[in-house]
C-alpha cells in the first residue's frame, strides 16, 4: 500500500535522496517512508549505483534495509534519552545534525550501519529472504586439534558437540549494509567528511560482525548433554547499543592528513582510532539552547533527575538553569486478571507522579 505524502514531505524526500546524504534519507522523513521500500526506490536515478541496483533487482532487501535504519533510531532513542541531545529525528532541524561531523553525528552512522546489518541478517535467518539463510556451517568445521579430521569434537568432558542448527549469517547482512550505506559519494571538498562517515559505518557494522556469540543445545536421553548442536548467533542489539555509546564516549577527534585521503588524530602522542572506534572532527554544540543553525531544540522542559549526578541530572540537563517540580496524574492499567479462555482484564487507576522539568 502506497502512503500519500505531502508536498513538504516529498520535498524533503527528494532533497535527501542523494547519496551524500542517504542517512539523512532515513532518519529524517519519518516512520512511513522508512517502511515504504517503493517510496524510497521511486527515484533510482538520484541514487548510486550499488543502491539503484538494490532498488531495481531486490527491492525486499531494501524494504529489510528501512527496518534497520528504523531499528537504529529506536536505539539511538534509547541510548541518548537523558542526554541534551536525545536523538530526536522528527523535527526540521534534524537535517543540521548531519551536517556537521560530531560526535553525534558519529554515532548516528555507526548506529544505522548496525542496525541495517543486524535487520538483513535476522531475515535470512528467519527464512523471509531468498538470498540467503542460515550460515553456512558445512564449510566451517568446530574447533578441534589440527589432526582430527571429524566434524564433530569432543570437550574434556566427553561431551561431543557439532556445528548445526541455523547459525546468523552476518556476512551477507555486513555486504548489504555496506552496499547501500556506503554509496559512492562525490569528489572533492567532502573528501575527508566522507571518510569519516565512511568509517563510523563500519565501526557501526563491525559491532554486530565482532561479536558473534555461540549458542548450543544439548541432545541425549533423560535430560543429558552427551552431544551439543552450536550455532552462531549476533549479539542483541541492545549489546550493540550500548557499545557503541561506549564508543561515543571514547571518540576520537580527526584532521584531514597531507595528502588529502586519510585522517590523523588531533593532538600529540595520541593513538590512531582503529576500525571499532568513532570519529569526530568537529566539537559538538551544548545543545542548551534552541539553535538552528546547529539543529539543537534545547533544553527547556525536557525530564531531569533532581538526585542524579550523571548526565540525567538536572544540573547538567537543564544547564543550570533551574528546574521546577510538577505532580502529574495519569491512568494505567492495574489488577489484571487473566480469565480463561482467553482474556486479560484490569482496572484503571489513579496514579500521581512527581515530575522534574527543566527550566
Amino acid at each position: 500500500m502506497t502512503i500519500p505524502l505531502s508536498r513538504t514531505q516529498l520535498a524533503l524526500f527528494f532533497i535527501l535522496l542523494c547519496p551524500v546524504n542517504i542517512i539523512g534519507l532515513w532518519w529524517a522523513v519519518g516512520s512511513p517512508l522508512v517502511m515504504d521500500p517503493n517510496s524510497i526506490c521511486r527515484k533510482t536515478k538520484r541514487l548510486a549505483g550499488k543502491q539503484a541496483e538494490l532498488c531495481q533487482n531486490q527491492p525486499e532487501i531494501v524494504h529489510e534495509v528501512a527496518k534497520g535504519a528504523k531499528l537504529g533510531v529506536r536505539e539511538c532513542q534509547y541510548q541518548f534519552r537523558f542526554r541534551r541531545w536525545n536523538c530526536t529525528s522528527q523535527n526540521k532541524y534534524f537535517g543540521k545534525i548531519l551536517q556537521q561531523d560530531i560526535r553525534e553525528t558519529a554515532f548516528v552512522y555507526a548506529i544505522t550501519a548496525a542496525g541495517v546489518t543486524h535487520t538483513v541478517t535476522q531475515a535470512c535467518s528467519m527464512g523471509e529472504l531468498l538470498q540467503c539463510g542460515c550460515e553456512a556451517t558445512r564449510s566451517r568445521a568446530p574447533p578441534r586439534p589440527a589432526s582430527s579430521s571429524s566434524s564433530t569434537t569432543t570437550s574434556g568432558e566427553g561431551v561431543k558437540w557439532e556445528w548445526g542448527g541455523c547459525g546468523d549469517d552476518v556476512e551477507f547482512g555486513y555486504e548489504k549494509s555496506k552496499q547501500f550505506m556506503d554509496a559512492k559519494r562525490k569528489k572533492g571538498k567532502s573528501d575527508i567528511r566522507t571518510l569519516i562517515d565512511l568509517h563510523n559505518n563500519e565501526a557501526g557494522r563491525l559491532a554486530v560482525r565482532n561479536y558473534m556469540r555461540t549458542e548450543c543445545k544439548c541432545h541425549g536421553l533423560s535430560g543429558s548433554c552427551t552431544l551439543r548442536t552450536c550455532w552462531k548467533k549476533m549479539p542483541h542489539f541492545r549489546e550493540v547499543g550500548d557499545r557503541l555509546l561506549e564508543r561515543f564516549n571514547g571518540a576520537s577527534k580527526v584532521m584531514g592528513g597531507n595528502d588529502g585521503k586519510t585522517l590523523v588524530p588531533v593532538g600529540q602522542n595520541i593513538k590512531p582510532p582503529d576500525k571499532q572506534d568513532l570519529i569526530y572532527s568537529a566539537e559538538s554544540p551544548d545543545f542548551c539552547s534552541p539553535n538552528r543553525k546547529t539543529g539543537s531544540l534545547g533544553t527547556r522542559g525536557r525530564m531531569c533527575n533532581s538526585t542524579a549526578m550523571d548526565v540525567s541530572g538536572c544540573d547538567l540537563l537543564c544547564c543550570e538553569r533551574g528546574y521546577r517540580d510538577e505532580t502529574v496524574v495519569f491512568e494505567e492499567n492495574c489488577l489484571c486478571r487473566f480469565h480463561w479462555c482467553c482474556v486479560v482484564q484490569c482496572k484503571k487507576c489513579s496514579v500521581r507522579k512527581e515530575l522534574s522539568l527543566c527550566h
